[in-house]
């Protein structure tokens, strides 16, 4: 009991260790999930506002570098399903229209 005991706070001690590629994903997680997000405010904002929001959180649950843009990530993809909510209920549509 005691030998399963140390292997857990060993993992958790690997795991709060710094982590070079960890970090590095976390990083690119933070920004694609920011440019997701931006785009997302144009088109497809039903598939690229959630993978906004996941990405971002799971950039600051990976502690990125980067926590501002994840945060932006997170923020931009909500707006995105805001925005596709009020599209829907002010005409019915799943898409921008110009008519």
């Amino acid at each position: 009991m005691n030998r399963q005991a140390d292997s857990r706070a060993a993992v958790r001690d690997r795991d709060r260790e710094w982590n070079p590629a960890r970090t590095r994903d976390a990083d690119a997680m933070a920004v694609t999930g920011f440019v997701l997000g931006l785009v997302g405010l144009l088109v497809m904002n039903l598939i690229l506002g959630p993978t906004a929001v996941v990405l971002g959180t799971l950039a600051l649950l990976r502690h990125t570098t980067r926590p501002g843009r994840a945060r932006l990530a997170i923020g931009l993809g909500l707006a995105d399903v805001v925005l596709l909510v009020c599209l829907v209920t002010a005409d019915g549509t799943w898409s921008w229209s110009l008519t």
